[in-house]
Formats: structure tokens, sequence, C-alpha cells
């Protein structure tokens, strides 16, 4: 076969996906258009030591992109599921990613908008939320995450020890995986809301299923977040007592929406450390 034809045959599977309902069939490189210009205080973390770049992983109906970043040495790693912010898996959840994977974890984020749009190229929060997020369903992002952690599983991480952490839009899906997989070991959850108005493609929120958790969770909030009162953290903190399970709730006073994103001005320093800190203590309490 010459190149030529291999390019053509390419382009037919592109086309493929396409039809079938793909919007994305590879990550974008980068930060998405949204969040720019990047701060300076933007963490990049290297690759020394690990296997890292975009995977392929298989769902019901076609393959999405995903970014996977694991040790090089050892046995089979705790595998992470590391839910996107509402951008999508742009730079800053691929370092997450290697950030994990050089404390000794097997994490993947996978794309989880590729049928709907490309979240990168859009500038405008709004638009964005209106064109691409409010079309995600919550049942597709759950089924693409048990194919995630099928895949990881096949790929040589430890299925056994399953954990998942997840920011802002992503903070939401920790708590609804955890109300939705029985085998997985923990999550963590960075400003996930918690209440809101149902939507036929988002029919429940966390508050509604927390008796139905089947994992330990540890969220973390900020005091000063305008999108997520802090009166909603300590219902969802007292939901979860009085139904039995194990939640934990760390506010940061004075600290905003998305304390973790370095890349943004909303980032805060000491809140980012310590949450960092507290989710490595909190997947190794839970046998991650």
């Amino acid at each position: 076969m010459t190149s030529f034809d291999s390019d053509i045959l390419s382009l037919h599977h592109a086309a493929d996906l396409t039809r079938r309902g793909f919007a994305m069939t590879s990550l974008i490189a980068g930060f998405a258009l949204a969040t720019r210009p990047v701060s300076a205080a933007a963490i990049t973390t290297d690759t020394e030591g690990l296997e890292a770049g975009e995977v392929q992983v298989p769902v019901k109906d076609g393959t999405v992109p995903a970014y996977r970043a694991r040790p090089k040495a050892g046995g089979p790693a705790p595998v992470i599921l590391v839910v996107q912010e509402i951008f999508g898996v742009h730079e800053h959840i691929k370092d997450i990613c290697r950030r994990l994977a050089k404390i000794g974890y097997y994490a993947i984020a996978t794309e989880l908008y590729a049928r709907q749009g490309d979240a990168s190229k859009i500038s405008d929060i709004n638009q964005l939320i209106s064109t691409i997020v409010s079309k995600v369903p919550d049942a597709q992002v759950m089924s693409d995450l048990d194919a995630t952690a099928a895949f990881a599983a096949a790929d040589g991480g430890d299925a056994a020890r399953l954990g998942i952490t997840g920011f802002c839009w992503g903070g939401r899906i920790v708590w609804l995986y955890a109300e939705h997989n029985p085998k997985l070991k923990a999550g963590v959850a960075w400003y996930g809301k918690l209440v809101g108005d149902p939507t036929p493609l988002q029919p429940r929120n966390p508050i509604d299923l927390v008796a139905d958790l089947h994992a330990p969770v540890l969220g973390l909030y900020g005091g000063a977040d305008t999108g997520i009162p802090v009166e909603t953290v300590r219902r969802m903190e007292s939901v979860a007592k009085a139904a039995g399970k194990t939640v934990e709730m760390v506010v940061y006073p004075d600290t905003p929406h998305a304390f973790n994103a370095d890349y943004r001005p909303s980032y805060r320093q000491g809140p980012a450390e310590d949450g960092w800190k507290r989710l490595q203590a909190w997947f190794r309490a839970h046998g991650l």
C-alpha cells in the first residue's frame, strides 16, 4: 500500500467516525481558547519516567480520544479516571494526568465531549455551555467512563484499584460516577456542582443520588465560589452523613471557583497544594 492509499484510508476512517456522530477524533494541543491568555503560573510536568500521550478508547458507538500517563516501571498501577473541566481535555487536564502518574498512578482523561463538539475552539463561555456542554448526556458520560476503566484494565492498569477525580464540570461527574459504579474505590471532586435544575439529558444531581454512593468521596470547594454556594456544600455533607456515607467536605475560606487551575487567574496556590495533598491521602486511605 502506498502512503497515498494509506492517507485515503485514514480520511475515509475519519469520515466514518464523523458520520457516526463524533465531532472529535483526536485531542487538541495546548490550552482551550476560552482560557487565554494563559497565566505564567501554569505548571508543566515533564514525562521523564512516564509513558504519556494520546490513546483511543473503544466505546459503544466507536472510539474517543483520551490522554493517558503511567509510570514506565513497576507493576500494575492503580487507575485514576481524570474528568475534564468545562473546557475539555486540554493541556491542564493532560498535566494533571502526568502529575498523578509521577506519584504512581495510571491516569487517563477521556474527551467526554467528543460527540458534541470541540470545546477548545469556543472563546465565549455561554456559547460553550449552550452549544456543547448542555448537550452531553449524563448517561453517555457514565458509559464512556466505564469504557475508559475497561480500557485501562486491558492496558496494564490495576482494575481492582479504581479511583476518579474531576474539576468543575468534572467535579459533578465524580459524584455521579461514585453513585454509578459499585467497583469504584474512592473519588475526589474539585468544586463540582451539587444541586441544580434537572434537564432531560442531566436528570439528576449529586444530592439527589447521595444515598446511592458506592465509594467514599472527598469534596474540595471554595468559600467564595459564586456558582456553588457553601450552603449547598454543607447540605450535601449533611445528607451524606444521614445516609451513612463516607464523605468529607473541605471548604477553603475566601477562595474562588477553579482554585486548582494554575493557568488561570482563579488559581490559589495554598488551597491547590493543600487539596493535592488531601487527594493523595484520600486515595491511599481507601485502597489506592
